[in-house]
């Protein structure tokens, strides 16, 4: 589609500038465009749309998505100008300032950040529909006039410098004169991207909400500023002084003993990250604002010389702003959860959903399964998980291809092998001691099959299941040549997160290689393919059999069968994982289904808290729900102290840790937020019977310290309201589903009160 792509030379951001004349009535106008890494894009002077750091990330080599505007209002008789304002991002990553390397104890990386090109580049395409039933169609190519951007350095894990002496005012509006500007030039074969050219689909980057800062402080030397809200960011503000004065701006995501910002990440790497702006005019107020590329955190620290500062503004940013549900209730613990969770989705929801803002900015694939229920409840996001899906698509590996070893020979991935990111900037494809591969990891690499499930299940569309079919069948067959001689995947990192380091790598990873299996299976049956079917339903039962012979075991204390753990062969070793993910697969024999929720309760009461990590945590939330443990769940989540999801409210933090402790590494990941999904599914009640929620069962639980709350989801078939109303009498549940919508209520958890239960339906 883009016959051509232009650059100024380098790899330094650039304005490009385009005037041309309309001498007749324009019917419509429609301008596709694409810079890289990132760009915004004008029109006499006027940005178009209200995205920011368009396009989304992707694997430049195999993926590029360009951007589509309406123009046509834009436009105006006699002259115009096309104005694109073109940034870093990963396709050529800076490095000044904080960028992301592995710690020192991992080995060393044979294989990291590779450029994509030598100098940034932009194509444009605008085609002009005229009233008098002509067109006409104008490229970006050699007419094309370039200069230096004022933003002099951006680096993709956010530090800006913004030298405001380089500013051009009025460079985008007609009437301009761009005749000492450069010309164009034609990008190099090598710096043209050599992924397929994709419409941007998803949901692009959007400015949310804007949160004033507040000067709480001075610390040494340096004025100390909160937003109240850990967030991903454009900082947006003023300075003034004396020309070449400076303004260093310093995000953080907590404040230190002292109350200066702290950048470092628990003692484990500092992200000295930094936004400077330089003063253009001499004492006159100017506007500075990232453009390029985000900051992270809460705090600012401002060091100023020879300037001063005013109107210091984050502008919160995501992809996932488009509300699907919502819940208040009368418990303001439960609401603060909620919503520190769903501030932390909307921080890691960039085009990517990173697994945090502030250290590494990957694309980790793991919540994009795990964490599915929660956020579709609360956001829509069917285009945006088919966004991630086509990034994983892009990212599977092919048998041919190959990393560098740390000997300086190849290491082969394998055939069908789904990378733990996807998008992968830095590969580090060896795994590390004592944790484990973290590169090929099965509840990672499993979005390309359970991420679709759920996918499915919630929005109810059947070509994600055709489009990801392929794709799930030849990671399977990958998977089943890592099945070692105990019939067992153990190579990964089990119970990532588990604040005990109780991994139960056989029984974690074992359980994701049925699940893989019989959702295949699934699969294969609504896609019409009987004899895959048959297939994958005999590989399931297999691996189902050999894991309920090898784990599956009487339990003297508890007179009945439970799940032990393969790592600890010299005892009956149980964890709350271990139980619940059997339980919610169907691997547990329906004869010993019963003892087997009776471990799970076991643990559960035995360990006063939840003891498991991002991996188990949404199956042992589930399961517990599902077979009467609703009261629990309430006790643990509203514990003062870790592991609990109010003690991060207690320690102040507005959004959630990655680690169940206070002062995480991370203090946004959002890969732990599954009790969200249990909001709906477990107070609410609200549970699809069908795809799409067709049908669902409507089976509400009132915590004891709750009287009164209202959830609302929209789902694919239309609106669901549950409402909950207690006084001394009785119980009122108000129901509201969609027309399109087969809806049952199930009233045995209210009851359970001991009040009477009226329910009233619209």
């Amino acid at each position: 589609m883009f016959e051509k792509w232009i650059t100024n030379g380098t790899a330094a951001p650039f304005y490009a500038r385009k005037s041309f004349s309309i001498g007749k009535p324009v019917q419509s106008a429609t301008a596709k465009v694409c810079g890289l890494g990132q760009f915004l894009f004008s029109v006499n002077g006027q940005k178009m749309g209200d995205h920011e750091l368009d396009p989304a990330w992707t694997d430049y080599n195999k993926l590029v998505q360009y951007v589509t505007f309406d123009v046509t209002d834009a436009l105006q008789q006699g002259e115009n100008v096309l104005g694109v304002e073109v940034g870093n991002g990963w396709y050529h990553k800076m490095d000044e300032h904080y960028t992301f390397a592995f710690p020192p104890f991992m080995p060393p990386n044979p294989n990291g950040y590779h450029p994509y090109a030598k100098a940034l580049v932009l194509a444009l395409v605008l085609t002009i529909s005229y009233a008098d039933g002509t067109e006409e169609v104008l490229s970006a190519d050699e007419s094309f006039k370039v200069k230096q951007h004022p933003t002099v350095m951006s680096n993709v894990y956010g530090s800006e410098t913004i030298d405001n002496r380089l500013n051009v005012p009025g460079w985008n509006k007609p009437g301009y004169d761009d005749s000492a500007w450069a010309q164009a030039a034609l990008a190099d074969e090598e710096d043209v991207p050599k992924g397929v050219l994709k419409n941007q689909f998803q949901p692009a980057v959007k400015v949310i909400q804007e949160y004033q800062g507040k000067l709480i402080g001075q610390v040494n030397r340096r004025d100390i500023y909160d937003f109240g809200q850990n967030m991903s960011g454009l900082l947006d503000f003023e300075i003034k002084g004396s020309v070449g004065g400076t303004v260093n701006i310093y995000p953080a995501e907590k404040l230190g003993p002292d109350g200066d910002v702290d950048q470092v990440a628990k003692n484990w790497i500092t992200v000295d990250s930094c936004i400077t702006a330089i003063v253009g005019q001499e004492g006159v107020w100017e506007h500075c604002r990232m453009k390029f590329a985000y900051f992270a955190g809460r705090f600012m620290a401002v060091e100023a010389q020879n300037a001063e500062i005013r109107s210091l503004k984050g502008c919160a940013i995501t992809s996932a702003y488009q509300a699907a549900g919502s819940f208040r209730c009368d418990d303001v613990r439960y609401e603060q959860i909620y919503d520190m969770i769903e501030k932390t989705v909307e921080a890691n929801m960039v085009g990517v959903h990173t697994d945090c803002p502030t250290i590494e900015r990957f694309a980790w694939q793991e919540p994009n399964h795990l964490m599915a229920g929660a956020i579709f409840y609360m956001k829509e996001c069917k285009a945006l998980w088919e966004k991630f899906f086509g990034d994983i698509r892009c990212a599977q590996h092919t048998g041919q291809d190959w990393f560098n070893d740390m000997t300086g020979g190849k290491y082969y991935p394998g055939e069908g092998t789904i990378p733990a990111q996807c998008p992968c900037y830095v590969p580090n494809v060896l795994p590390v001691p004592g944790l484990g591969d973290m590169y090929d990891i099965i509840p990672w690499g499993s979005t390309g099959i359970l991420g679709v499930y759920w996918h499915y299940l919630f929005y109810g569309d059947r070509q994600v299941v055709a489009d990801n079919y392929d794709m799930g069948m030849r990671y399977l067959e990958h998977l089943k040549s890592r099945v070692n001689e105990d019939g067992f995947i153990n190579y990964g990192l089990g119970d990532w997160g588990n604040p005990r380091n109780e991994l139960a790598r056989e029984n974690i990873e074992t359980a994701f290689l049925y699940a893989d299996a019989v959702t295949l299976a699934k699969f294969a049956a609504l896609l019409g393919k009987p004899d895959d079917q048959a297939a994958l339903e005999e590989y399931a039962q297999q691996v189902r059999a050999n894991y309920n012979e090898k784990l599956l075991v009487w339990n003297e204390e508890l007179g009945g069968y439970c799940y032990r753990c393969w790592d600890h062969p010299d005892q009956l070793f149980l964890t709350q994982a271990a139980q619940a993910l059997p339980l919610f697969w169907g691997m547990t024999p329906e004869e010993h289904r019963a003892d087997v929720v009776r471990a799970l309760q076991y643990t559960l009461v035995r360990d006063g808290s939840f003891i498991c990590g991002e991996v188990g945590l949404p199956y042992v939330i589930q399961m517990a729900s599902q077979n009467g443990m609703n009261d629990l769940i309430c006790r643990h989540i509203l514990k003062e102290e870790h592991p609990s999801y109010y003690a991060f409210i207690l320690d102040g933090e507005t959004t959630l840790g990655e680690y169940w402790e206070n002062n995480p590494r991370s203090h946004c990941h959002d890969m732990m937020g599954h009790i969200i999904e249990w909001y709906y599914n477990g107070i609410a009640g609200i549970r699809p019977e069908q795809p799409g929620f067709a049908a669902v069962t409507i089976r509400p639980y009132l915590p004891e310290s709750i009287h009164e709350f209202t959830c609302s989801y929209h789902s694919a078939s239309g609106e669901i309201i549950v409402g909950v109303e207690e006084n001394e009498d009785e119980i009122r549940l108000n129901v509201h589903c969609g027309d399109g919508i087969a809806c049952r209520v199930d009233t045995a958890e209210l009851a359970a009160r001991g009040k009477q239960v009226t329910v009233v339906r619209s």
